[in-house]
């Protein structure tokens, strides 16, 4: 009989009362079971996530920065809030902790009370990291603590981000301020750089002044020992013509009585001597009148050269932005000096001024003097005749030439004063001379400098980022962000369970082909008493299990796509492939059984437990111990999962086409040791006939 109709034989055993349909019906929908409610359980967990109640506390007491109220436990509360991810409840610390302990949350997100006080921080002299706390307990659910770990990552990188910008926004704000004052600085370089350069031609024209003031000095100097030597003549003379004069009035009136003899003997004499008075009061009144005509000159010189002194220590000194200390004090000196000379000057034209109606009178004393000098010696013939008009006349004379001497004296004593003064100024003219070019040379080298500092300034204030609210924003945001997850998952699985679909469908197969060998005898037994041929007695065991998994491979499939909805790349190439999978597991499952009868049950659970645990279909096979990784290329199941993921999910068709000439080697292989297991079955031996083992 050929295997076709064996097989249909075997199967038409099920349509013999309502328990063999019954339980036909149950090992077609069995892969349901670990297939269909497997995955419907776990299909989309991420996206209810908003239905798992975990606490929320915010403790956070706010913080001040810049000015600024800083409140981040309530910026990520409420964001928290308006998510949804988790079912948010606010509490208390207290319950918080006592709801993670007894299950009623299944995890805590707490803000402290110093959150915010930590992360404005950042501005300060001492910053300090904010700590999000989160309180996980696995006694309630593990993987919760996992989701939860990926979640608040993503929270705490938000909030660090934006504690981030804050900063960096400060950041790039002093930028622009330093800016603004470098610009500030570099214009006061280049003023004080235009400043020096004035002051350098100041130094220059006062260096030219103090050569004109050191000349004029000299001349004032000169003039005034001048004057002082005619003063002193004048002196001198007015003295001898006062005591001459004296002397004759002592005689005149000592001798009044006997004058006139003695007039009429000596008329020649007193002739002569008024001659003499006339000469000496004319000589006297051409030196008072240089000194009431030079006086005013002197007085005006001095105050021009204190006043230019003056000016040029205010300006060096005084005004000056950078006052040099070795010239400063010696132009002080000379200022005083120079103020003095000035004042012992006025004196002397005070005196001349104050006096100049009494420098009048005494000029006109001596004017006096001369022509009654000149008319006495015009008539000292006849002083005889004219006695008692030449005693009264001589009396005059000795009064004005005493007045003539006492002024010509005073006169002597200011000059002496001016002419010391005139001296000093000259003297410290001088050294302010000499100060004045080092003033110059030192400005020199102070022009040089404040260019080579305008001119770095300038640079700086060039190289020295200013930005505005817009550049500021765009350089937060990139700097407290600075590398994006440019994230682009090829051939995206849609949810959780079109990810683990590979690996659950192949399982429900197995279990299904598992199950139908329980109650569908591998080998026939009428077969093998017959003397039918193995390969036929191996394929009629195969073929109706294998008829049973294609429709165990229907039914899965259209409840995953129309129930569940499983969306398939290519969804004939996948249920052909797992056509070819229940096919191949069925024939491994057969040759077990068919090989080590009731002990190939515990065999086929077994390789299943191995299959599922080196397969890789929940973590890469690379995470798992050494032995699974070692044993994974040698079992069908590896295969068959890369292979369902590339016509789930889609990408290339290599790893589908080497897993169909996997499988299509194993369901050979498999079968035709089955074969050879069938046709040592057909020999009966006592074991056979009462096997140690029975299920």
């Amino acid at each position: 009989m050929r295997s076709p109709k064996l097989a249909a034989l075997e199967l038409k055993r099920f349509g013999r009362g309502k328990l063999p349909r019954a339980a036909l019906v149950a090992i077609l929908l069995l892969p349901l079971l670990y297939g269909a409610l497997y995955l419907w359980s776990f299909w989309d967990p991420y996206g209810q996530l908003e239905r798992i109640p975990v606490a929320l506390v915010n403790d956070d007491k706010g913080a001040t920065a810049a000015g600024k109220k800083v409140t981040a436990g309530d910026e990520i509360t409420k964001g928290l809030l308006e998510s949804e991810v988790f079912e948010w409840h606010e509490v208390s610390a207290a319950e918080a902790r006592k709801g993670v302990e007894d299950g009623t949350y299944y995890l805590s997100l707490t803000m402290p009370q110093d959150f915010s006080k930590r992360i404005a921080s950042s501005s300060g002299e001492s910053p300090e990291t904010g700590a999000l706390q989160v309180r996980t307990n696995d006694a309630n659910n593990y993987i919760v603590g996992q989701i939860s770990r990926t979640v608040f990552s993503q929270v705490r990188t938000a909030a660090s981000t934006n504690a981030s910008r804050s900063f960096l926004d400060r950041i790039f704000i002093s930028f622009s301020d330093i800016h603004d004052q470098t610009e500030k600085a570099a214009k006061g370089a280049d003023q004080l750089k235009d400043g020096v350069g004035k002051a350098k031609k100041g130094s220059k024209d006062l260096a030219d002044g103090l050569t004109d003031a050191k000349d004029g000095s000299g001349k004032l100097a000169g003039g005034l020992s001048k004057l002082n030597k005619g003063a002193s003549d004048l002196e001198t003379g007015s003295k001898q013509v006062s005591e001459g004069t004296q002397r004759l009035a002592d005689k005149v009136n000592g001798i009044a009585a006997d004058v006139r003899p003695y007039l009429k003997d000596n008329g020649r004499t007193i002739g002569d001597t008024a001659r003499l008075v006339a000469d000496s009061s004319q000589a006297v009144r051409h030196n008072l009148d240089i000194l009431v005509k030079r006086a005013p000159g002197s007085a005006a010189l001095a105050h021009k050269s204190a006043d230019e002194l003056s000016a040029i220590y205010k300006t060096h000194c005084e005004d000056a932005l950078l006052p040099d200390p070795t010239v400063c004090p010696a132009l002080k000196r000379a200022k005083i000096t120079a103020a003095d000379v000035a004042k012992i000057a006025d004196d002397v034209n005070a005196l001349v001024k104050d006096n100049k109606g009494d420098l009048k009178k005494l000029d006109g004393h001596l004017a006096d003097l001369q022509k009654k000098a000149t008319d006495l010696a015009k008539r000292s013939p006849r002083l005889d005749e004219d006695l008692e008009s030449a005693v009264g006349q001589i009396n005059e004379l000795n009064s004005g030439a005493k007045k003539v001497a006492q002024g010509a004296d005073k006169l002597h004593t200011g000059l002496s004063s001016a002419k010391t003064g005139s001296t000093d100024l000259d003297t410290g003219v001088g050294k302010l001379k000499k100060g004045a070019g080092k003033l110059d040379g030192g400005l020199f080298k102070l022009a040089d400098g404040s260019t080579e500092l305008a001119g770095g300034l300038n640079s700086g204030v060039d190289k020295i980022p200013d930005y505005d609210k817009k550049d500021r924003d765009q350089r937060t945001e990139v700097m407290a962000d600075p590398v994006k997850l440019a994230g682009q998952s090829l051939h995206k699985a849609p949810n959780y369970g079109t990810g683990f679909a590979p690996y659950f469908i192949p399982l429900s197969l197995w279990v299904g082909s598992m199950v139908a060998y329980m109650i569908i005898q591998p080998l026939n037994r009428r077969a093998l008493s017959t003397g039918t041929s193995a390969w036929r007695i191996a394929l009629a065991g195969w073929l109706p299990v294998a008829a049973i998994g294609l429709l165990q491979v229907g039914a899965l499939m259209s409840v995953l796509h129309w129930g569940l909805g499983l969306q398939m790349a290519y969804a004939a190439g996948t249920i052909g492939f797992l056509a070819l999978v229940t096919c191949c597991f069925a024939a491994i499952i057969q040759w077990l059984n068919a090989r080590f009868g009731a002990a190939g049950r515990i065999l086929v659970l077994a390789l299943l437990m191995l299959q599922l645990t080196s397969a890789g279909g929940t973590y890469p096979v690379e995470t798992s111990p050494a032995f699974f990784n070692a044993i994974h290329p040698y079992l069908p199941m590896s295969y068959v999962v890369d292979a369902l993921r590339r016509l789930i999910t889609g990408g290339g068709l290599g790893p589908v086409w080497q897993a169909c000439a996997v499988l299509a080697a194993f369901t050979a292989g498999a079968i035709a040791l089955t074969a050879v297991s069938a046709r040592r079955k057909q020999v009966w031996t006592l074991d056979r006939l009462h096997p140690e083992l029975s299920l």
